[in-house]
């Protein structure tokens, strides 16, 4: 009885179990939050593709105001 009273005070890996659950509830949010975060990166993406397009073409025009 003494082996598994000394097994249940033992806190030696109560610290590891604690930095996998801080770590996972971390992961976790950054998850969340790259799910509401992604739409808009990807419209201000396609944004700026179409006025760097728009630039491509203005500046290999022959001449021409833009």
């Amino acid at each position: 009885m003494t082996k598994f009273s000394a097994f249940l005070k033992d806190e030696a890996g109560a610290v590891t179990v604690d930095w996998v659950v801080l770590t996972a509830a971390v992961v976790g949010l950054g998850l969340l939050i790259f799910t509401f975060v992604r739409p808009a990166v990807s419209n201000l993406a396609g944004a700026i593709a179409t006025e760097l397009e728009s630039a491509k073409t203005c500046m290999t025009s022959d001449g021409k105001t833009c």
